[in-house]
């Protein structure tokens, strides 16, 4: 038991830490492509991954098992993206990092109150919250005037929520018995099939000869290989065995690898102020874990 929650520990830390370096590939998408677009094309790379690795067919599933999969599909890939992406149009990036970092909160809401009691809260929980928190304003306000935007705000306030809802979504497929790869690959069909109706909404063209640019065509396998098949299976995988309140506290440190990532590869400068918001909230993740 103890080895698979390490395993679980594991598997939350590695996706999270390619979650965290994604942002420089949708940087460079985002030159020619809409983030609607990306999105579509991320997730249609991942579920031909995923069908690739486990071509195996899901039989034999209830209608309420489908029902959990198609929400988990809407909330988990279609909603958040495309509320995140959205916020990022009327608000700063800074404040959509902060506010989305507050889905470990909602979660542990939520678990608390529409979970089985596993997940109680507790002191220890809110301690890290507030560190987490403060740490992740350090590092995402560097010296720039905090600029609140109601729309965006809220949208991000919504994608965090979100989230949280396809992380109990997840921990009840959890208990479906089902191969976790498979799981994932039925969320993401659904996904998919919901972000469809909004690339009419959203200025969307196919133009498959952007994918001859190499630079776009590694970027894009590295989102919809790596970051969406390999990751959201990984990450359903920690919540299977973690919980969805243990998975979620990862999320305080991907304001931590953005920053890493940024000082590596784009050698952007680190920092006093960037150097304790990133202990600061590294001590959220680690009081978030422990009892009281």
């Amino acid at each position: 038991m103890k080895n698979q929650s390490a395993i679980g520990h594991m598997t939350a830390l590695f996706t999270i830490i390619v979650w965290g370096t994604t942002f420089i590939s949708t940087k460079v998408l985002l030159q020619d492509f809409e983030p609607v677009e990306i999105l579509f094309f991320r997730f249609l790379i991942g579920l031909f991954a995923l069908f690739m690795f486990y071509p195996h067919r899901l039989r034999n599933t209830s209608k309420k098992q489908e029902i959990t999969f198609a929400l988990a599909g809407l909330t988990g890939v279609c909603m958040y993206y495309l509320l995140e992406n959205i916020a990022l149009t009327y608000t700063l990036a800074s404040n959509v990092g902060i506010i989305i970092s507050i889905a470990p909160f909602f979660t542990a809401l939520l678990s608390h109150f529409f979970g089985n009691g596993e997940d109680r809260l507790h002191r220890n929980f809110f301690l890290g919250f507030f560190f987490a928190i403060v740490g992740i304003f350090l590092i995402s306000f560097q010296g720039s005037q905090v600029q609140l935007n109601p729309i965006g705000d809220l949208l991000s306030f919504l994608a965090a929520f979100v989230w949280a809802c396809y992380s109990l979504l997840t921990k009840k497929i959890g208990t479906f018995q089902i191969p976790t790869v498979q799981a994932t690959r039925r969320i993401f069909t659904y996904g998919t099939l919901f972000i469809i109706p909004f690339l009419f909404f959203f200025d969307f063209k196919l133009e498959l000869q952007r994918f001859l640019h190499p630079v776009y065509l590694g970027n894009i396998i590295f989102l919809g290989f790596c970051a969406s098949a390999i990751c959201f299976a990984t990450w359903n995988f920690a919540v299977k065995v973690l919980g969805p309140v243990k998975t979620s506290v990862y999320i305080y440190i991907t304001p931590v690898v953005t920053v890493i990532t940024s000082v590596l590869v784009l050698h952007e400068p680190m920092t006093v102020r960037t150097a304790i918001g990133i202990l600061l909230t590294l001590s959220g993740l680690i009081l978030s874990e422990k009892k009281a």
